[in-house]
């Protein structure tokens, strides 16, 4: 079965299915769930932002993993050689 959640245009994996839609945006609402914590739990502006960057690059590398497993390939094109 061939996973067809997400195309690539440029370096960005933009939603082609529901599911697509349903992991960008659960990887929005918990960026915005991390950001409140950190926030409640910091001293100051910088030591929110040293600490959110950190989280925020994690969920983009595993929401670029899905999209690179679950994208939708180019096909191959026959040249009739």
């Amino acid at each position: 079965m061939k996973l067809t959640w997400f195309i690539r245009k440029g370096i960005i994996y933009w939603p082609a299915s529901i599911i697509g839609w349903l992991i960008l945006i659960f990887a929005l609402m918990y960026a915005v769930y991390t950001f409140i914590d950190i926030d409640s739990r910091s001293h100051s502006v910088s030591d929110t932002m040293i600490n959110f960057v950190f989280n925020l690059l994690i969920i983009g590398l595993i929401y670029t993993i899905i999209g690179f497993l679950t994208e939708k390939k180019p096909e191959a094109v026959n040249t009739g050689d």
